[in-house]
């Protein structure tokens, strides 16, 4: 089984909590974080009056702990299917949380997320909080 990391899980494990580290170490080889949610953490690291540290961190993390998987063609597909189905529902999923999910479904990956009730709409994700 491989794991997408959403942006909440990877920003707890930059802090380094315990159980994560746990985590991170027994699933090493098959974790992976989108190119969506790569970009969130830039984002979140901007935002800092130095974002030196948080931007050396996200650089390691990528470098030594996960696998990038960009959102592509294939992606924007099964989003386009998912939030169209969703409109039809009246259920409104967030955009990032929708391309995050989406590239999870088409690369049959675990989602790993501690915002748990952002992705509940979306059909046929498999998900998981390790934050619990």
């Amino acid at each position: 089984m491989t794991f997408l990391l959403d942006t909440c899980t990877v920003s707890a494990h930059l802090r380094r909590p315990a159980g994560l580290q746990s985590r991170f170490i027994q699933y090493s080889g098959r974790l992976y974080i989108s190119s969506v949610g790569l970009s969130e953490l830039y984002v979140l690291a901007y935002r800092l009056d130095d974002p030196t540290a948080r931007l050396g961190a996200i650089e390691s993390l990528i470098r030594d702990e996960v696998g990038i998987v960009d959102f592509d063609a294939d992606c924007a597909r099964v989003a386009g299917f998912v939030r169209s189905g969703l409109i039809r529902r009246g259920l409104r999923v967030p955009p990032i949380d929708l391309l995050i999910g989406a590239t999870a479904l088409v690369h049959d990956m675990t989602l790993v997320t501690h915002n748990t009730s952002d992705f509940i709409p979306i059909p046929g994700l498999r998900q998981a909080d390790w934050l619990l």
